[in-house]
């Protein structure tokens, strides 16, 4: 059976033929392990700024990919790759300027403190980098994630990923905290609620024999539910866990790279100055590129002692993308565009909140917004079903959203940078409209 998001699969009479024998092929070919989004798969062929494009040539307002997040296709970035792959594309181990020209660039946009980059492919391996030179730095081998936590799918990370489903367990090693759940705990309980399960994580690890290590944190909670308020809420925790010997690790996979607006980097919005930074997803615009930022003491002891490589890591053609990224946002203004857009879409849709009771709560800090359906805003139940019935309506609409949460029932809303009011204003009519059918 084709699980959809942990959807339903769609009546295969909505499919047409050349639909069904693409999953069909698909679950020959890949296995059951894969997913597809939407009850109604989306078949895709093309993709240009803010839209992708069917097999039909129908267009759909791309407001959930974060991959490509300067905009699909972006002529800069192509360009870049293209011109880098007809020269030269090969491994770190030979000198080339164009890694250390990008790597300077990239670490400019970080505190001074945080001085160097190792580079990987993925924002998997990222985390799991950092996680070894965490351990290597620390001596210990315990971590601390929030219960709905998503960073990756290599093994050691994947079983730090409880978002991945019930196939994942949970180590021995590793403890959980609640999310930082602004919309039940109450703004004004969130950084002293999250320090405190910290505090007694680090206290039971210790209880068991288990020397922390790593307290890491994806800097907008995406799988969790979507939580970037009040902004600083971190700084306690991991004051909290540095005063443990602790390091901190900031999953900026997701929240990197102007997504939330107010700066480049989520950690800035707490005030909190990290000891590793993983960089993945948005970084080179869908060019396989990830990394590991450090302080130069921290990333020191494991330099010294193990050897690191990776064959395509921070290859030429990928750090040409990753460049072209950079200049793209700083030279089409995209921070501020975040900022200023995000500010306009979440106006927007706490206006929707006013008229849909559905609507429990409304999140969000730049191009990252979460949208909380109940089935009653006293009790703040979970409205699941009518969460997927919005998700997939919009996709029917041309409007491309998806779900997090544990339950499933906070609308996942993740624009591309290059998105204007026009789009928003797209969106949130399309939202209203697939509201509107469930009252």
């Amino acid at each position: 059976m084709t699980m959809i998001n942990g959807f339903s699969p769609a009546d295969a009479a909505r499919l047409d033929a050349r639909e069904r024998q693409l999953i069909e092929r698909r679950e020959r070919l890949l296995g059951p392990a894969y997913r597809l989004f939407y009850e109604h798969p989306l078949h895709t062929v093309r993709g240009e700024g803010v839209w992708l494009y069917d097999a039909a040539g129908r267009r759909y307002l791309d407001a959930y990919n974060n991959v490509a997040s300067v905009g699909h296709c972006h002529p800069r970035v192509v360009e870049a790759i293209a011109r880098q792959a007809a020269v030269l594309n090969t491994h770190t181990r030979y000198l080339q300027d164009g890694i250390l020209d990008y790597a300077e660039d990239l670490l400019s946009t970080f505190p001074a403190e945080l001085g160097q980059v190792m580079f990987t492919c993925t924002g998997s391996e990222a985390n799991d980098l950092a996680l070894r030179i965490a351990r290597h730095y620390t001596g210990g081998s315990g971590v601390i994630v929030t219960r709905f936590a998503y960073h990756g799918v290599t093994g050691d990370i994947a079983e730090l990923s409880p978002a991945l489903g019930s196939g994942i367990t949970l180590p021995a090693h590793a403890r959980t905290v609640r999310a930082p759940d602004a919309y039940r705990l109450g703004a004004a309980q969130v950084a002293a609620t999250l320090a405190a399960d910290v505090r007694t994580a680090i206290a039971d690890l210790r209880a068991h024999g288990i020397q922390p290590a790593a307290l890491l944190l994806d800097g907008i909670f995406a799988s969790d539910g979507v939580f970037p308020e009040p902004a600083g809420f971190l700084a306690e925790a991991v004051a909290a866990a540095r005063a443990e010997g602790l390091l901190y690790i900031a999953d900026e996979v997701q929240s990197g790279f102007a997504r939330t607006g107010e700066r480049m980097w989520g950690f800035q919005r707490h005030g909190v100055q990290p000891d590793l930074v993983t960089l993945g997803k948005p970084m080179g615009n869908g060019q396989p590129l990830a990394g590991v930022v450090a302080r130069a003491e921290v990333l020191a002891r494991f330099g010294h002692s193990v050897r690191y490589f990776n064959t395509f890591g921070g290859n030429p053609v990928s750090c040409a993308a990753g460049q072209a990224v950079l200049d793209v946002i700083r030279d089409e203004g995209l921070q501020q565009r975040s900022a200023q857009t995000g500010a306009y879409l979440l106006a927007g849709l706490r206006a929707l909140a006013a008229r849909h009771a559905l609507i429990g709560d409304v999140r969000g800090a730049g191009l990252f917004l979460g949208v909380e359906l109940v089935g009653e805003r006293t009790g703040k139940t979970p409205a699941a079903l009518q969460t997927r019935r919005v998700v997939n309506a919009m996709r029917e609409r041309g409007v491309l959203i998806s779900a997090a949460g544990p339950q499933e029932n906070i609308l996942k809303i993740r624009p591309l940078l290059v998105f204007e009011q026009e789009h928003a204003d797209l969106l949130l009519d399309t939202l209203d409209a697939a509201l509107s059918a469930l009252d």
